[in-house]
């Protein structure tokens, strides 16, 4: 089972970091100094869904780690 739960938290943390890596654009160093005044943002389509994958992504490896550390101890 502890092992199971190590998979699951590399497979998980290995994801969280591929879409949060997805999601950086515009927010940079360029992004400090450009003038883009567009302020008011509403997320669509794939970044939506990439916003919405994060949010489960770290639900589930605050899950797979409060359980692995449960059943460790």
């Amino acid at each position: 089972m502890n092992y199971f739960l190590l998979v699951i938290q590399f497979v998980v943390c290995i994801l969280l970091s591929t879409v949060i890596l997805l999601q950086a654009k515009d927010s940079g160093f360029d992004a400090t100094f450009s003038n883009n005044n567009n302020f008011s943002h509403t997320r669509r389509g794939g970044e939506k869904v990439l916003f919405q994958t994060t949010i489960a992504l770290a639900f589930l490896f605050v899950i797979a780690s409060s359980l692995s550390l449960i059943l460790l101890s």
